[in-house]
Parts: structure tokens; sequence; C-alpha cells
């Protein structure tokens, strides 16, 4: 299982469509700051399901932003995102770039080349999603990509 968890980020990036524009981002101030020594290396959070909550969305609509309406909406702070699936029609997702702090940003976007969106999981942290996403590209040259949404820098 580690083995595979390893090859699908290799196969994305050894792999991705022709049509899918790559950008790269510098890591942001955040993201370079290094860890807080007080922070234990693990800890365990206890907690109870209070609600359960699905959410369809219909044809043609963007799903991150749907997700983000609803998570508004719904006053949802903290959450955990059990499970996604369906088709795109497009996609744009992020994926690190290296394993060392401070990590490069890398955004893939292919707003035309459909998906079979695989799995999905995940967290909402102070009302921020942060997903993980499975997709089955249909061109034949990348099986599986792992990706990870997150909103883009503005330019």
């Amino acid at each position: 299982m580690k083995l595979s968890a390893f090859l699908v980020p290799v196969f994305l990036l050894t792999a991705l469509p022709l049509q899918a524009q790559i950008a790269r981002h510098p890591a942001t101030a955040e993201d370079a700051r290094p860890n807080n020594p007080k922070v234990p290396d693990s800890y365990v959070l206890s907690g109870r399901f209070d609600r359960v909550l699905v959410l369809r969305a219909k044809n043609k609509t963007d799903l991150l932003t749907e997700m983000e309406k609803q998570v508004k909406q719904q006053n949802i702070k903290n959450a955990v995102i059990l499970s996604g699936i369906g088709s795109v029609r497009g996609y744009r997702f992020h994926n690190v770039t290296g394993r060392d702090y401070p990590v490069p940003d890398m955004f893939v976007s292919a707003p035309n080349t459909p998906a079979d969106f695989i799995g999905m999981n995940g967290y909402v942290v102070n009302g921020v999603i942060h997903a993980h996403i499975i997709l089955a590209l249909g061109d034949n040259k990348a099986p599986q990509s792992l990706a990870i949404w997150k909103r883009e820098p503005k330019s």
C-alpha cells in the first residue's frame, strides 16, 4: 500500500495529458515556516459525529466552488470528508513538487479533459477545505493521478 501511494504521484508527474496546463509558484511564507518544537510529533483527538451531510452537485457545476459555498452556508468550521465520487468535465488541482520545506506549488489545469473522480477524502479546518482526490484520466496516458485541491494564488 505504501509503495502504491508513492507511485501514484510519480505517475501523475510523468504522464499528464499534453493539454494540461501546469503553473508553478514559489512556496508561500506560511509554507516556509519551520516546525514548531512545542508541537509533538503526533497526537490524538477524540470526537463524535453530530451530523452527516451529503452534497450532490449538478452537471456543469464547479465542485470546489460548490463545496466552499456549502461549507459556508452550513456553517461548517471543522469536518471530515469521508468520500467523493463521480465524473468531471475538466479539472484543476494542486500538487506538491518536493519533499522538503518550503515546497513550491504546482497547479495543473485541464478544463476540457474529462475524468472519472475515483475518490476524495480530507478535512475542513477552520472553514477551509483540504481535500485529496484521485482521478482516472480517460486518455490512456495517465492511469491515476493523486491531487490536492487548493486555490491557485492570484497573479
